[in-house]
């Protein structure tokens, strides 16, 4: 079981990296939505006040501005992925993933120009370009003619960066070149590392590209059983956060499909239905670009809206008003933003069963939509807000009306279903507990119940005392292992984990800031954790380590629980 959970977590790992870039879209989604919305065709014919030219410039200029994100996700995911599998120096990975980017794409044009596969787009317009360039699966990434590799190029650097920062991080260089140890290494191995990795895409992708249009052909054509198995999957996976490893290549690459729309081929679901807003030759969007998105605000919105009111109704009479005044506020949020963890982890973490329930349910909405032809969906945040803009705002193509004669029956279908289950298994759900406390679980008290981490800053860890306390006398230690003891032993010296306020490195000082320096140990600190010199300004204790002092200063850190 704990190999399986550390196998979780790592997943989980990844999968939370992806929140940083997806982040970006939210702001720019609705920024495009809004310019989309008021430009469409059937929008101005129902307000002909809004064709003027001041206003279709600003809201041409809103398309432009939130399509800025869309149009160059690739570089976002390189370094938001970079970033975010970082656990420290995260200013050294955002900047690597950036330059392992521009390798990547720059080594591949070089291979494209010296193969003679590049194509030669001069002297065509620009529909012809885009279209010649798409049939040779090339594109163009921040001006460089290159390889189409959509999003997965932006993954590939990103963990490419993360297991190259994780191990260069931490180096320390011979002294001449020790200027260049730790954060500053990190780019110049990316740039040596990504140069190998660009040649084996150059030859292995057009392999991969054979895969992923296989899959996305099975996929497209799994029909709505499909869908529902899709819904069920992402749902299971969410506690877990292994559903954003799943959604993000779905929305953003192959594996979500391809469309030509207006002669341009768009991979991707969200990618699609966006192209398909803005091309005022489409009617009726297709619902296989929304089969995967559209059935969430049903249960987004309505059906877990009276899951919510079932806890409520089955909360103990004198519990009920507190239990109410959580759970509508929860509710609200899921409506109106799409925003759902509050619930969902609440029912999970007292109830798995009620979370499987709902797992299927939420295919079943999937499927439900996509058997009506719905075809309305959004960047992320399946709430009401994000509904009125990609959906009610964008006219009669996106059927929007459909979530709302398909939401309320859910809403009624969880209500009974939840209300049941709780009440034959009892459940104790909020205002249910045997305890007189009520409140809604958090998802790091989920994450614990299933056996994953749950990081305690500020606190050394149990298992690092026991590795302090375990150590052979006169065992010859690793240089690993010595640095962990050393560490143990600075922390030790400079109060304790209590007193230290926090830790950094320049090139030269490990750097701790105290809370009472009388209580640091300063002979210890220079004798026998061997110290060239110390320095004090104001609370902050320095010792001189040379290059070494980012070494101690990781390790500090990782015992201690503190990420920067």
């Amino acid at each position: 079981m704990k190999e399986k959970n550390k196998f979780i977590s790592a997943f989980e790992q990844f999968g939370r990296s992806f929140l940083l870039p997806v982040s970006v879209l939210p702001g720019a989604g609705i920024i495009q939505g809004i310019g989309t919305a008021f430009t469409n065709e059937n929008t101005l014919k129902m307000f002909p006040f809004l064709n003027n030219t001041i206003f279709q410039f600003v809201m041409k200029f809103f398309i432009a501005l939130g399509g800025t994100a869309f149009n160059n996700l690739p570089v976002i995911f390189a370094v938001g992925v970079a970033v975010g599998l970082a656990k420290r120096e995260k200013g050294s990975a955002a900047l690597s993933g950036l330059l392992g980017f521009l390798v990547l794409h720059n080594v591949l044009n070089f291979l494209l120009q010296f193969s003679g596969k590049l194509v030669d787009t001069a002297g065509m317009s620009s529909a012809e370009a885009k279209l010649a360039m798409s049939n040779a699966m090339q594109t163009n990434v921040l001006g460089i003619q290159t390889m189409d590799l959509s999003v997965f190029g932006g993954i590939i650097v990103g963990i490419v960066v993360y297991f190259i920062h994780k191990w260069a991080v931490k180096q320390e260089l011979p002294t001449v070149i020790g200027f260049f140890s730790g954060p500053r290494f990190v780019p110049i191995v990316t740039m040596v590392a990504m140069s190998f990795v660009s040649v084996a895409i150059f030859f292995i992708w057009p392999t991969i590209q054979a895969g992923i249009s296989a899959v996305s052909l099975f996929v497209l054509k799994s029909g709505p059983l499909g869908t529902f198995l899709y819904g069920l999957i992402e749902r299971a996976l969410l506690p877990f956060g292994l559903h954003h490893g799943l959604n993000w290549p779905v929305r953003t690459t192959e594996l979500g499909g391809a469309w030509t729309i207006g002669g341009t081929r768009v991979v991707g679901t969200i990618n699609a239905y966006l192209a398909s807003l803005a091309d005022p030759s489409i009617k009726s969007i297709d619902p296989s670009i929304t089969r995967f998105n559209g059935g969430k605000f049903v249960y987004f919105m309505f059906g877990l809206s009276g899951a919510a009111y079932a806890m409520y109704k089955t909360a103990s009479p004198e519990k009920r008003k507190v239990a109410g005044s959580l759970l509508f506020a929860a509710a609200g949020t899921s409506f109106l933003t799409g925003i759902t963890e509050p619930i969902e982890f609440t029912f999970l973490f007292v109830a798995p069963m009620l979370y499987a329930v709902h797992a299927v349910l939420a295919g079943s909405a999937l499927f439900v939509m996509h058997m009506l032809g719905a075809g309305v969906a959004t960047p992320t945040g399946h709430g009401f807000i994000n509904l009125v803009i990609y959906g009610v705002l964008q006219g009669p193509k996106t059927h929007w009306w459909l979530v709302f004669l398909v939401g309320i029956p859910y809403f009624f279908i969880y209500y009974y279903v939840f209300k049941f289950m709780i009440l034959k298994f009892d459940f104790k759900t909020p205002g249910r507990e045997d305890s007189g406390e009520v409140k809604l679980a958090s998802k790091q008290e989920a994450r614990g119940k299933y056996g994953l981490k749950v990081q305690n800053v500020g606190q050394a860890s149990s298992d690092t005392t026991a590795s302090q306390e375990t150590v052979a006398e006169g065992k010859e230690l690793s240089k690993k292992e010595k640095t962990h003891q050393q560490a143990l032993g600075l922390i030790e010296a400079h109060g304790g984990p209590d007193n230290i306020v926090d830790v950094n490195a320049c090139i030269t000082r490990l750097r701790i800031d105290v809370k009472d320096k009388s209580l640091v140990d300063k002979d210890t600190i220079v004798k026998k954790y061997e110290a060239l010199g110390f320095a004090e300004n104001g609370m902050q204790m320095q010792s001189i380590y040379g290059a070494y002092a980012n070494v101690l200063k990781m390790e500090i850190q990782d015992i201690l629980g503190l990420e920067e």
